[in-house]
């Protein structure tokens, strides 16, 4: 073998040393953040997690030993018909406002796209200032808005016709409140969705869409076979956290039965595991609905995931 032949199998033996060697930048920068989240939320996740199995109440917090009581919280919970009611309306309540969400977000994004661009910059900064407004703040407006004596909703159904409205107290009856209850989850919810759909729809090549509609394509079918296609990874997303953060609502809720409403007809999860750790001093079996929601959201989440680990093995 001659020297340079020597330098040929010196280089590619090298050059597969190198393809061979893992980099190691990606797992740091990955498990960098993983170790933060850890250090921060495992501890509270693990004590959750015992809290739920232990008779957990107002003299375990001066001190007190706690009880271990197994699966007596679950099993409390479950025969308690009040949690029945409560984790079906919560379900009904999070699949509505997602659904709303979602496509009223798809029909604001679709316009965005259709209109001149001034009136789309007016959209959008109409949505960020929806969407950057505090909750307090919002839920205090639709209280004003929606109250039984100087709401200005009853006073336009009021000149509108519909004179049965006068002094309608829309927080005071479960249907109604969650009515107001609808309406401003799905008024802070649709700029988010609004804007992450638009996002997608730029992507859309506008090449396609011409030769769509030179081929005859209607706007229907330029919609469902083309647009919709294209952007359903991003609605996918965006439908299953709004699921999530629609199963979990509390603050809204809780500042609108400050309004007058029955606070055992509207609870939500979140409200129902508020009432029973601050409210009865209940913490054990408050840390057991808690567990409750998050296996509700892993059990939302998975088809997302199942489906996201196909596309990557293929």
């Amino acid at each position: 073998m001659t020297a340079v032949e020597s330098q040929v199998m010196a280089r590619v033996e090298s050059q597969v040393i190198r393809q061979r060697r893992k980099p190691v930048a990606p797992y740091l920068l990955v498990g960098a953040p993983i170790v933060v989240l850890l250090a921060g939320m495992g501890y509270p996740f693990i004590q959750q997690i015992i809290t739920s199995f232990q008779g957990f109440g107002m003299a375990q917090q001066f001190g007190a030993p706690a009880e271990f009581v197994g699966f007596q919280n679950y099993l409390n919970i479950f025969a308690d018909p009040r949690f029945i009611s409560v984790l079906w309306r919560s379900l009904l309540f999070c699949a509505i406002t997602s659904l709303l969400i979602v496509g009223l977000g798809l029909l604001v994004a679709l316009l965005m796209r259709a209109v001149h661009t001034w009136v789309k910059v007016v959209i959008q900064v109409t949505l960020l200032l929806a969407w950057a407004t505090p909750v307090i703040a919002s839920a205090t407006v639709f209280r004003w808005l929606f109250n039984d004596r100087t709401g200005v909703v009853n006073y336009l159904l009021v000149r509108l016709g519909f004179d049965g409205m006068a002094g309608y107290a829309w927080f005071s009856r479960p249907f109604t409140f969650f009515v107001v209850a609808v309406a401003l989850i799905v008024w802070m919810g649709v700029p988010f969705v609004a804007m992450s759909l638009y996002a997608g729809l730029t992507q859309v090549p506008d090449e396609i869409l011409e030769a769509a509609k030179i081929d005859g394509a209607s706007a229907n079918q330029i919609l469902w076979r083309i647009i919709m296609p294209l952007v359903k990874p991003v609605m996918a997303i965006v439908l299953l956290l709004q699921l999530i953060w629609n199963l979990r609502v509390f603050a809204q809720i809780r500042l609108l039965q400050d309004g007058g409403a029955p606070v055992s007809d509207t609870n939500l999860l979140g409200n129902f595991i508020f009432e029973l750790g601050m409210g009865r001093h209940n913490f054990g079996q408050a840390a057991a609905v808690s567990i409750i929601v998050l296996l509700l959201t892993i059990l939302i989440s998975a088809p997302y995931v199942r489906q996201l680990m196909k596309e990557d093995a293929a």
